[in-house]
């Protein structure tokens, strides 16, 4: 059995997973914006936002930092130069994670004052991260 390939697969299904919800998330908030505060509406897109965090994206991302560095300690890519801007990029969008994270509790709390179009634009910020990302890890340019 090879370990370092078991590590390698969960650490991209933790990937895939705290992608998935980090890139749903926003998008929630967008139609979120238009629900009257206390309506049915709105207390339903809080239960979605507050399960997606919980049940996903943090067990995801503990997952994925997790499996993470130990493929790093492993392998010795934390010498590398595209390693350190690979983590860079990775505490970036851990920074995100938890921006989005406060703010299901703004909107759990009917305080948000951000309009969609500002929720439009964060849904694209870990996308750029993830591109950025995986050209580092799979082209390795410096």
């Amino acid at each position: 059995m090879d370990l370092y390939a078991w590590i390698k697969a969960l650490h991209v299904i933790s990937i895939i997973a705290w992608m998935a919800g980090m890139l749903y998330l926003p998008r929630l908030f967008v139609y979120h914006v238009d629900a009257e505060p206390g309506s049915r509406q709105s207390e339903t897109f809080k239960i979605m936002e507050r399960r997606l965090l919980k049940a996903i994206i943090n067990p995801s991302m503990v997952a994925a930092w997790v499996f993470g560095l130990w493929l790093a300690y492993d392998s010795g890519f934390y010498t590398q130069g595209w390693f350190h801007a690979k983590f860079a990029l990775v505490l970036l969008m851990s920074g995100v994670h938890g921006y989005l994270s406060r703010c299901v509790k703004t909107f759990a709390r009917d305080e948000n004052t951000r309009p969609a179009k500002f929720y439009r634009m964060l849904n694209e910020v870990p996308t750029v991260l993830m591109i950025g990302i995986v050209i580092l890890v799979i082209v390795k340019p410096f």
